[in-house]
């Protein structure tokens, strides 16, 4: 029977950097969306951290790969890791706050136990797994509080969108390890799936927004674009496809956990923000739902 990946120390680093790189992008997003219509965003997020991610593979001594049949499952990983889903978050995030955002998009472990238990030999869900994803869930609700709740029966287009995009990130996980497993490296994948869905956006980005009839953006927006381009993409896929081939697709999506925490920090250190006890009782769910899936602390109480 195959082993299931496991999480070590440099695999909860990952995490860590990935949790504050994406973390801040829900932030961003909402500056971008300022002046930027969702679409033109997402063009903007993926074209711009093209360059950066292949001179970087260049420097590396790395190469994209030349047979057809990986640039296909790059496609599909391009599609539904970022093109898709990012099309449907942006266009939910109009009418939805950040903090439920990060509510929804924390269900991405959720699907990822789920899709990984089918479409995996090594990664099937167990029930301490699914106590760990509700446990950690829970956290998250209660951690961001009520207010973030108001809207439940409203917008329900929205919630809809971002809920399709988490489970269109739980299958590219899957496919993502997949490509990891063959003679790419982590880099290459993270370029060539970037790639594809930058090629996929060209011709929505003509066809729906029409960019070059804009008006003249804010500078702060357009700072915002360019930063989700260079950091929370380039530089977080870079990272990401490295922590599914180090520890596994289901394993890898818990960064969802993390990155609401991100927003309680900020908010605390630059706005002034005070630390509820809700938010210490959500903290503490989410550290107790990681711990399970982890694995350790039930292994520890099986002893």
């Amino acid at each position: 029977m195959t082993q299931s990946p496991k999480l070590d120390g440099t695999g909860w680093l990952l995490i860590g950097i990935l949790s504050i790189l994406w973390g801040g992008a829900f932030f961003l997003i909402e500056v971008g969306l300022r002046s930027y219509p969702p679409i033109t965003l997402v063009f903007m997020r993926l074209v711009l951290a093209v360059p950066p991610m292949w001179i970087a593979m260049r420097l590396m001594g790395q190469r994209l790969p030349s047979q057809a049949r990986v640039w296909g499952l790059l496609a599909v990983v391009g599609a539904l890791n970022c093109a898709l889903p990012f099309i449907l978050f942006f266009w939910g995030q109009q009418y939805l706050d950040s903090g439920y955002a990060s509510i929804l998009n924390a269900t991405t472990p959720l699907w990822g136990v789920i899709t990984a238990h089918f479409l995996t030999s090594d990664e099937k869900a167990t029930p301490a797994r699914i106590l760990g994803v509700l446990i950690g869930m829970a956290g998250i609700v209660v951690m961001v509080g009520p207010e973030a709740m108001k809207g439940l029966s409203n917008n329900l287009l929205a919630q809809i969108a971002c809920i399709i995009s988490t489970i269109f990130y739980s299958f590219a996980a899957i496919y993502g390890r997949r490509l990891s497993q063959t003679e790419l490296t982590p880099m290459a994948v993270a370029t060539g799936q970037t790639m594809m869905a930058a090629l996929m956006m060209v011709p929505v980005v003509v066809l729906v927004d029409q960019p070059w009839t804009m008006a003249t953006p804010r500078l702060d927006s357009t700072l915002a674009g360019l930063t989700l381009a260079l950091f929370s993409t380039a530089l977080a896929y870079t990272l990401y496809f490295r922590l599914i081939d180090r520890s596994g697709a289901s394993n890898a999506q818990l960064v969802a956990f993390l990155m609401p925490i991100l927003a309680v920090i900020l908010g605390i250190a630059f706005l002034g923000e005070s630390l509820s006890g809700g938010q210490i009782v959500g903290a503490a769910l989410i550290a107790i739902g990681l711990a399970i899936l982890d694995g350790r602390l039930v292994a520890r109480f099986q002893k």
